[in-house]
């Protein structure tokens, strides 16, 4: 399969999305069964995620991780992120994770209603509440 034949990427999938899967939460699990293919996670889901990973779940956690691709902080996503830092007043994780779906043009997929909402910087998808 070419480069040309893979799905485009839409959604940026937040932390919260992955650990509500881990825990068996129907709506994350139907989200990511539904739009994993053209899904991707953040360096920033996958250090949170396995931060909160249970020693001997951590290879499981691994596979699951495995299956997206993994999008990285590069220095303009670094220089944004420290500016949406200063504008919104988001927690740097939240802005770094914003920077990376901007900078790619994904839509972030998060339960996080606190501090996301769509039509900010950054377009935003509440796939369900908690």
């Amino acid at each position: 399969m070419s480069e040309a034949d893979l799905p485009q990427l839409q959604y940026l999938i937040d932390s919260v999305i992955v650990i509500d899967h881990l825990n068996g939460q129907q709506w994350a699990t139907e989200f990511i069964l539904s739009y994993g293919h053209v899904s991707a996670l953040s360096v920033i889901t996958r250090a949170e995620v396995l931060a909160g990973t249970a020693l001997d779940a951590e290879q499981q956690v691994l596979q699951l991780l495995n299956q997206f691709s993994t999008l990285p902080i590069t220095l303009s996503v670094a220089d944004a992120a420290a500016r949406l830092r200063r504008t919104e007043r988001w927690k740097l994780p939240d802005a770094i994770q914003a920077a990376i779906a901007i900078d790619q043009n994904l839509v972030l997929v998060t339960r996080n209603t606190k501090d996301f909402k769509d039509g900010q910087p950054v377009k935003v998808l509440i796939p369900y509440r908690a």
